[in-house]
């Protein structure tokens, strides 16, 4: 492992790539009066902030929004305003101008710098600037590393431009038939999107199932809304040669070139206007220079780092939600300031639950384990269902309601391990779930919280009846 160099400033902590959860970690620790370095290449507030999270769900709401009227008697169905749709999107991701979160983090007393950051040697990062200057950084204590993930591209489409999940959000030019390539979260909301948009979406999927992780109803009930939706799901599909002979990349968001075609391994043959890979992520650890102080890749993952380097969020391959890094980066940050040893890793003895949302419609929420893998965990469990369209509530808010919930109840402990639930609004009616797993908190006593009338939070009746004594 080399020595430290020579280094033009000194920072308690040095914290590379400013998505929410570098953030986090800097703002929580810099409040405390270390001195803490912010290093990143592109904007403040990463992907999340304006091509993930914040504009995905500023399209999918308005689309839900005006689904619902469809779904209502008594009142005339509205329809999405494309233009408009895209305006608010890029009104709620600041234009894709990152001023004032980057006035935000100095305000705090950070120090912001622009600029590509990579290791070079024990404690030591070096920032490569936009305008070719060099400054090397020395940390006094700690280096944490949150540059977040990178596209998974699959080898067939290698060197082919076509979209990624950036451009789906950040969609300017709607194409007439877009494919989308892949069957998770990124593949299905965007799937939503770009055909209330217009699109003409064909996915395929290279398994048999939608989500697939979760409970095998809810790649039912979706693929059924999608396919309703107009989207035409392939199941069992998988690339074979994809051309695009006039292919070239204009920008985020706009079509990428001329039509593409896609034989598929079936030797089915398809055309569209684009194509969005949602084939998965993978940590963004390539650029660090990590072979300088005898680590590689993997050693991140695994965890076999020194005691000053750190990896939270997507870059660690732990945890690719932005609430769960900012959680692992909140306890980072408690053991940071209280002095402790950090080669603790800031990790508690039990893992929470991960609760996830897929804002489709209807909404996917899920905590926790599933059926299948608390038994392959070697649980001895009970599970409950219950129907949507049976809950007073759920049909006041739609005339034709859709949608499903299951919980997985540990016969050991008597109380919950996952739960999904599948329908209008489940987003809002997670946290509920995630506090009785966290809690451990006995069915008894579940059945004593009584959900108001008439909500769909009424399920939760319909589900604890079936468990309880």
């Amino acid at each position: 492992m080399s020595s430290p160099a020579a280094t033009d400033h000194q920072y308690d902590l040095i914290v590379i790539g400013a998505g929410p959860v570098g953030e986090t970690v800097a703002q929580t620790i810099a409040g405390s009066g270390s001195s803490v370095a912010l290093v990143e290449h592109d904007l403040v507030g990463g992907d999340c902030a304006y091509y993930a999270c914040k504009p995905s769900k500023a399209l999918l709401h308005p689309i839900r929004a005006a689904a619902d009227t469809q779904h209502l008697s008594g009142v005339h169905p509205t329809r999405i305003v494309a233009d408009e749709l895209l305006a608010r999107r890029t009104e709620k991701v600041t234009h894709y101008d990152d001023a004032a979160q980057k006035q935000a983090m100095e305000d705090s007393g950070i120090t912001v710098l622009r600029g590509h950051g990579r290791l070079n040697g024990e404690r030591t990062v070096e920032v490569h600037g936009t305008d070719g200057a060099v400054q090397t950084l020395g940390a006094k204590r700690a280096v944490v590393i949150t540059t977040g993930t990178t596209a998974n591209i699959p080898p067939v489409f290698e060197g082919i431009p076509v979209w990624d999940s950036q451009d789906a959000t950040a969609v300017k030019d709607v194409p007439n038939r877009l494919i989308i390539v892949g069957g998770g979260p990124v593949a299905c909301e965007s799937a939503t999107w770009m055909t209330a948009l217009g699109s003409k979406v064909t996915m395929l999927v290279r398994g048999g199932l939608l989500l697939s992780g979760m409970e095998p109803f809810v790649s039912d009930l979706l693929a059924d809304q999608l396919t309703e939706a107009g989207v035409d799901i392939q199941f069992y599909t998988e690339a074979a040669e994809v051309r695009r002979p006039d292919g070239m990349d204009h920008g985020r968001g706009e079509i990428k070139g001329g039509p593409l075609t896609v034989r598929t391994k079936a030797s089915d043959t398809l055309k569209a206007e684009e194509l969005l890979l949602a084939t998965g992520r993978k940590p963004d650890l390539a650029s660090l220079n990590l072979h300088s102080i005898g680590l590689t890749d993997q050693d991140v993952l695994d965890d076999r780092t020194p005691d000053w380097l750190h990896a939270l969020g997507d870059a660690s391959g732990k945890y690719q939600l932005t609430h769960m890094g900012k959680y692992q980066a909140t306890r980072f940050a408690k053991h940071f300031m209280a002095a402790t040893e950090l080669a603790e890793r800031a990790t508690p003895e039990t893992e929470p639950p991960t609760p996830q949302v897929v804002f489709t419609d209807p909404q996917v929420a899920f905590v926790g384990l599933t059926e299948d893998a608390a038994r392959e965990q070697g649980y001895e469990v009970l599970t409950a269902e219950a129907d949507f369209a049976d809950v007073a509530g759920a049909v006041l808010l739609r005339d034709d309601v859709v949608g499903k919930a299951k919980i997985v109840v540990d016969t050991a402990t008597n109380s919950l391990i996952g739960a999904t639930l599948v329908g209008p609004e489940t987003a809002e009616m997670l946290h509920a779930a995630t506090i009785a797993i966290t809690a451990r908190v006995p069915v008894p006593t579940l059945q004593d919280a009584v959900p108001v009338f008439p909500t769909a939070s009424e399920v939760w009746l319909a589900l604890l009846d079936q468990v309880g004594e």
